[in-house]
């Protein structure tokens, strides 16, 4: 019977990845999609993400660019440029 819990995700490995992936699953009897799913779980438990500081820091500032998110290197780049030009 089906886990109805689960949803379907679909991902692109490396050749190299789904081979090891393979070897892996075979040498403990279990799924290449077990794999991944206790693979996302050890990722996860080492990522207090409630405890992150960085959260804090999400909407603070409500102007700015509009593209920011998509250009930020060129804005930092340019900020980087700058600051070099004022410098003595």
């Amino acid at each position: 019977m089906r886990d109805l819990t689960k949803k379907r995700i679909q991902i692109y490995l490396q050749p190299e990845q789904l081979s090891r992936l393979r070897a892996i699953a075979d040498r403990r009897n279990v799924s290449i999609a077990e794999l991944v799913r206790q693979g996302v779980d050890r990722l996860l438990d080492d990522l207090p993400i409630e405890d992150d500081p960085l959260l804090d820091i999400i909407g603070l500032v409500d102007d700015g660019p509009k593209d920011l998110s998509e250009r930020h290197d060129s804005y930092l780049a340019e900020m980087i440029v700058r600051d070099n030009l004022s410098a003595p």
